[in-house]
């Protein structure tokens, strides 16, 4: 049953992501930062945890996740480092993420054959 509900939440999220960039003239990166800035923003508000809790990795894996992250690394290097945690938190949080996500795009382009889109 979690992996049903991880797939619905999943989905509804792509899917209001990409009626959201049908249906507006936003440019997708800046949906990619509205995602991000909406993930820390309920995280802020206390919202997203519960949520997260309920839809599992439907709800962890999107940018809204990765907004959560941001704002909870943030939350606590604040409690531990006071007012320069505001500037650290946030990378200590999500660098395991973003290194992750740079070295299997790295093996990846040894794999396929990467070029240029015309």
């Amino acid at each position: 049953m979690e992996y049903l509900t991880a797939f619905v939440v999943g989905g509804l999220i792509c899917a209001a992501v990409q009626i959201l960039l049908d249906r507006t003239k936003l440019m997708p990166g800046r949906v990619m930062v509205l995602l991000v800035c909406t993930g820390s923003v309920l995280g802020f508000l206390g919202i997203y945890e519960p949520f997260q809790k309920f839809a599992g990795s439907g709800a962890s894996v999107p940018l809204l996740g990765f907004g959560n992250v941001l704002w909870q690394g943030v939350k606590e290097a604040v409690d531990k480092y006071g007012f320069i945690g505001a500037f650290m938190g946030g990378f200590t949080a999500s660098a395991v993420g973003i290194s992750a996500a740079l070295i299997f795009g790295y093996i990846a382009s040894f794999v396929f054959e990467p070029r240029m889109k015309k």
